[in-house]
């Protein structure tokens, strides 16, 4: 679907002039200057299609930037989640976009301003999601004096699948042409080229934990935001495992060529059929970052623990996993396995026993899907980003976050995704309510968002740096109330 551009037709159009031609923006609420859509790579098309990114055609005149520009191809949600997580489609070619909201002053003797840039990578598991979000709307960033920037790059076998003919992690050098961009073209803008922070949830989280490690993205951005995701690498085969179930599916070889001669709506058939087959929480075949000489040659999470020159944000919700879990009804039968269940995160999570009691003493009366749930998102996300903030000699301070408020929503709690709405400020959004429900507390979003805006603007986000044990800062936490299972029932408590 087309979305929506900002202002009323009578308000002035901001004009900028990229590296690549003049752009026309929209202006918004406050006089808030917005240009969406504008290409930072040729459209992956064609010869292009398993292509690394290349510099977008010059243009002549002026494009419009009122709207947003194409998605990256992708299937949609499953029913159950597609009514948690918006993900409008933006149809086109030419899906290697980004938007900039900006609050400086532009043109002539004014355009001088040198702001604190953030860049938005969006999750999605990597095969889902886009810059269109409605809840990543930037307006409440440059409001408050950052120029917000959010970007498109390739998902699914497009950006990821791994094949023989064909440059590894597709997507991972589109975020890198897009933070190019940014260096080239942000300080037109308004922003400060040297004053770069990127910020991703779930997938970008992952994503930027490789931008971390990979030597093309060196220099581009000093600080740096992990939202519910951590540095990690997929094994090849896992990912060499989805593509040739894609071929066998398409009955082309599992070559980049041939894909590429495939049309877009075959290809993306037998994608969703493949990815009915993989799972988040419990492993399996996916589409992923892997290890590659060329363009990902380090571990992720043991060289952005090395290199120690970046600042991080780093951070989970208390509850990850009950958005993976409760929409399927997956808790509930995990919960009839019993003891089963328990075993099975343990054994995923390479914990010992000890640990499984000491969580059962934190969490007295948590069903065995809560003490799966909590296993798997120890290995997943907390224990690394843990050894991530605290790994030694870093020159720059990690702060370390959980965010805790639990949704409005049976069922969901503190899970996966919940804080977007808050972090962004942007609980007005009609769609912020699918995941958190309808009364969600502004406040809590007020307080985030501004530390989030400090981090950008000097490093800091209001409280102590990491120091190696904890507790970590807690949004919504103290007086929160906490579902916890009990048998088949479901209560609350309120901690302390």
């Amino acid at each position: 679907m087309a979305a929506a551009a900002s202002g009323t037709p009578d308000s002035p159009r901001p004009r900028v002039r990229t590296a690549h031609g003049e752009v026309e923006g929209r202006t918004g609420p406050g006089g808030i200057a917005v240009f969406r859509g504008i290409p930072y790579a040729a459209p992956p098309v064609g010869a292009l299609r398993f292509a690394a990114p290349e510099p977008p055609e010059a243009w002549d005149g002026v494009r419009d930037a009122g709207a947003y520009g194409p998605t990256a191809p992708k299937v949609p949600y499953p029913e159950a989640f597609a009514a948690l997580l918006p993900d409008p489609e933006v149809p086109g070619e030419d899906c290697l976009n980004l938007n900039v909201w900006t609050p400086a002053p532009l043109g002539g003797e004014t355009s001088g301003a040198r702001l604190p840039v953030m860049v938005w990578i969006h999750g999605g598991a990597l095969t889902r999601g886009s810059s269109a979000v409605p809840v990543y709307e930037g307006s409440a960033f440059a409001r408050d004096g950052v120029v917000l920037v959010s970007v498109n790059y390739r998902l699914g076998v497009l950006g990821y699948g791994l094949f023989p003919d064909a440059p590894a992690n597709r997507g991972l050098l589109d975020q890198i042409a897009a933070l190019s961009w940014v260096r080239e073209n942000i300080a037109a803008f308004g922003g400060d080229p040297a004053r770069v922070t990127v910020f991703g949830e779930s997938a970008g989280a992952i994503s930027i934990g490789a931008l971390l490690a990979a030597p093309r993205a060196a220099g581009l951005f000093q600080r740096a935001v992990l939202q519910s995701g951590a540095p990690e690498v997929l094994p090849r085969d896992k990912v060499r495992t989805m593509v040739r179930r894609m071929a066998a599916l398409l009955k082309v070889p599992a070559t980049a060529e041939a894909f590429a001669g495939a049309a877009l709506p075959d290809l993306l058939a037998a994608q969703a059929a493949v990815l009915r087959r993989s799972s988040p929480l419990l492993g399996g075949p996916a589409f992923g970052l892997v290890a590659d000489p060329e363009t990902l040659p380090l571990d992720p999470l043991e060289a952005a623990a090395a290199r120690g020159d970046v600042a991080l944000l780093l951070g989970w919700t208390a509850e990850e996993y009950r958005l993976w879990l409760a929409p399927t009804g997956a808790m509930r039968l995990f919960d009839r396995l019993g003891p089963l269940s328990v075993a099975l995160g343990r054994i995923r999570s390479g914990k010992d026993r000890a640990a499984v009691r000491a969580l059962r003493a934190e969490r007295p009366g948590a069903g065995p899907a809560d003490l799966l749930g909590h296993l798997l998102t120890d290995r997943l996300l907390r224990d690394p980003l843990r050894a991530l903030a605290g790994a030694a000699g870093r020159s720059a301070p990690s702060f370390v976050y959980e965010f805790a408020w639990p949704s409005g929503v049976a069922g969901l709690g503190s899970c996966h995704a919940l804080e977007l709405g808050f972090v962004f400020d942007t609980l007005d959004v009609p769609e912020a309510s699918w995941l958190a429900g309808p009364d969600a507390p502004r406040e809590l979003a007020g307080e985030m968002h501004a530390a989030w805006v400090r981090f950008a603007v000097d490093g800091d986000p209001g409280w102590a740096p990491w120091n190696g044990d904890g507790p970590p800062k807690v949004f919504g936490g103290p007086g929160r109330e906490e579902p916890v299972r009990v048998g088949a029932a479901t209560t609350r408590r309120v901690l302390p």
